[in-house]
């Protein structure tokens, strides 16, 4: 994300809490900073993509005294839409201002300038970040603060639930006598197409569980779509049935991608197995 944006010829600071990670992108342009409050203290705006909301909690905590007044903050870190609404109210409280803006796309789509960003905030605020956010990939205001986490929610559900019935379907074309391989070629381009069945489906046939999405982050996202149903007082079934079965894999698989929901089926299932190639796990 920092390349595109200096591809985009931006000035950017560049702070991370590994200071390594920092200092490689040295050579893009980007300054490191060693301390926090160096790397924000004369920014307009300030991006965070962090691993969680609690991470993005103390690490906005540590940086608020260097923030100049009417600093914009967007986030782009996957949290609670509650979070995110304390992220706004306490920015706000400071003289500050807060856009949440969560990403879809992973590692390819970051690269590529392509991601989905879903922003929650004013019109006004997500105007001013337009140029910034864009040169990261397509922009979309969703709502208000808060607004963007509810969408990425969606996103997730949707991810977390249709790899699982891809899963069931792969499983299902080889436990029944059919070449899975040719079931997925054959049902693409119908109403059943999807990304999730073009990369995931292939991920799943080929065994590649090295780690895009890792299991641990997609329950992440499943616990806070349930959270975020019970706030909004609905139930979502099918939601949760997919958090158990990502919960039943993530002390054996944590950091295998999420397309290891594959596996939680075939544990499930003693004796069926899609394909016969190895697996390919992370270390």
């Amino acid at each position: 994300m920092v390349r595109r944006l200096r591809a985009a010829r931006l000035p950017v600071h560049v702070w991370n809490r590994t200071a390594s990670k920092a200092e490689a992108l040295a050579e893009t342009g980007a300054v490191p900073a060693a301390l926090l409050g160096e790397a924000v203290r004369d920014a307009d705006l300030v991006i965070t993509m962090l691993e969680a909301g609690p991470v993005v909690g103390e690490v906005l905590a540590a940086a608020l005294p260097a923030l100049r007044p009417n600093t914009l903050w967007i986030d782009m870190s996957s949290t609670r839409q509650a979070e995110a609404q304390d992220f706004h109210a306490r920015l706000t409280a400071a003289g500050c201002r807060f856009v949440d803006a969560p990403v879809s796309g992973g590692v390819g789509g970051a690269q590529a300038g392509t991601l989905a960003i879903m922003a929650g905030g004013s019109e006004a605020d997500i105007e001013q970040a337009r140029p910034v956010l864009e040169a990261m990939g397509r922009l979309t205001r969703v709502g208000p603060a808060g607004a963007g986490q509810v969408a990425k929610l969606c996103n997730q559900l949707i991810v977390g639930g249709t790899i699982n019935i891809v899963a069931e379907a792969l499983l299902l074309a080889q436990a029944a006598g059919a070449d899975p391989a040719a079931v997925r070629a054959a049902i693409r381009g119908g109403f059943a197409e999807s990304r999730v069945l073009e990369v995931h489906g292939q991920r799943m046939l080929e065994r590649n569980f090295i780690p895009g999405g890792q299991v641990t982050t997609q329950l992440k996202d499943m616990h806070n779509i349930l959270a975020a149903a019970a706030a909004a007082g609905v139930a979502l079934p099918v939601t949760s049935l997919v958090t158990e079965r990502y919960e039943s894999i993530r002390e054996v698989y944590p950091q295998a991608d999420h397309a290891a929901a594959l596996l939680a089926l075939e544990r499930l299932n003693p004796g069926q197995r899609v394909g016969d190639v190895p697996d390919r796990l992370p270390d």
